[in-house]
């Protein structure tokens, strides 16, 4: 109830995650909540599992509610009784889900009326990394019913919700991710030290990663090509210097693989870091060697940071790395063409300098936040005034 003691008039915005913890999804709708005008819309968070507290917290707004659902292992019908008296209670105007593993809830929200029902797709599943698999085909097709509008956050993925799932286009809206130019500004000149990280020599060349150490993003890849162009060009032993933040099940992995060739001095994996920006500001080179992706929200950041970035050729990151001038394209899982760009970029400073200034300007003028906060708010409004 408002002071006056009104009932709130804004429409609700109820946005359900399998869980709402570190991660590029999580962090989009962390951005969008922050940056949408509050006049427009109220917002709710429910994870099917567990919202993270201190995730929550990046969260400005204080008129936000937050659920946790504590969905145990497998389907969610046991949980649809619950999910339907939510909605009631909380009446949303728009549901919005997020991915495969929350799609299902579509049907509680259309069995309590639920006016609008959106569902996106931010990438692929981590046993469907091409998009072939025919049973999460039929899956995304069962509950198309249920379904008003979709968000792909690629071209690719607005592709396989068209010709693999059936989608007609005009119910997909594509819509990029936004990055935060005021919170991931360009490093200047000179390398800043990264609190913690012995790597303080400005003639040092860092390379560097940020991201769950899982097995989609596929750090192990990196250190195995770090590796690689060190056996490829020993001199680099001296200049060349690999940074791995963030953490999960790849990490000790990771460390074991390069102290097991002898490396492990020259990289420096602290886990999972707050101050990401900070981080891709101490890097002279982003890499992403991820096995999938929707749209990268750690390119975005690592090119609104003045990064050059070299990237798997997987889901959205050609759409976003242009060869030759952001960064460089590489082949997943091809620890040798990576390790050749890591010598290329190490070898040519300047180059490396020069992309990252264009990937700069790439990101301010195509991936902005207020863009992409502005085509969800009017996605939003189109589908209250029932409007395709």
């Amino acid at each position: 109830m408002t002071a006056a003691g009104r009932e709130d008039a804004r429409p609700l915005v109820l946005h359900l995650v399998y869980r709402f913890d570190t991660g590029g999804l999580e962090n989009g709708v962390v951005n969008l909540i922050n940056h949408m005008p509050a006049s427009a819309y109220r917002h709710a968070v429910v994870a099917l599992t567990e919202v993270e507290p201190a995730f929550a917290r990046r969260i400005e707004r204080d008129d936000v509610t937050f659920v946790s659902l504590h969905k145990p292992p497998g389907h969610a019908a046991k949980l649809y009784p619950r999910l339907a008296a939510l909605f009631r209670e909380l009446r949303p105007a728009i549901v919005h889900t997020r991915n495969l593993a929350a799609l299902e809830c579509q049907v509680p929200a259309a069995w309590a009326r639920v006016p609008g029902r959106i569902h996106g797709e931010h990438g692929r599943d981590v046993d469907d990394l091409d998009g072939t698999r025919v049973r999460y085909q039929w899956l995304r097709r069962a509950y198309r019913p249920f379904v008003h509008r979709y968000v792909a956050l690629s071209r690719d993925l607005a592709g396989y919700l068209e010709h693999k799932v059936g989608v007609p286009a005009q119910r997909i809206a594509q819509i990029y991710n936004g990055v935060d130019v005021e919170r991931f500004i360009a490093r200047p000149r000179r390398r800043p030290q990264i609190a913690g990280c012995p790597f303080v020599d400005p003639e040092l060349i860092v390379v560097g990663t940020v991201g769950r150490m899982q097995t989609v993003k596929a750090q192990t890849f990196l250190a195995r090509a770090f590796i690689r162009a060190l056996e490829l060009q020993p001199a680099l032993h001296e200049r060349l210097r690999l940074v791995m933040v963030g953490e999960g099940p790849l990490r000790a992995e990771a460390q074991e693989m390069l102290d097991a060739a002898g490396v492990g001095h020259l990289a420096w994996l602290p886990g999972e870091r707050a101050d990401v920006p900070d981080v891709m500001r101490g890097l002279d080179c982003f890499v992403l060697p991820s096995l999938a992706e929707g749209v990268s929200n750690t390119i975005l950041e690592a090119m609104a940071s003045g990064l050059p970035v070299i990237a798997t050729n997987v889901g959205g990151n050609a759409e976003l790395v242009v060869p030759r001038e952001t960064g460089e394209i590489v082949p997943a899982t091809d620890s040798e063409a990576l390790a050749a760009s890591l010598i290329r970029l190490a070898a040519d400073p300047a180059r490396a300098a020069a992309m990252g200034l264009a990937g700069l300007a790439v990101a301010r003028q195509r991936f902005s936040l207020p863009a992409m906060v502005a085509a969800y708010q009017g996605l939003y409004d189109r589908l209250l005034k029932g409007s395709t």
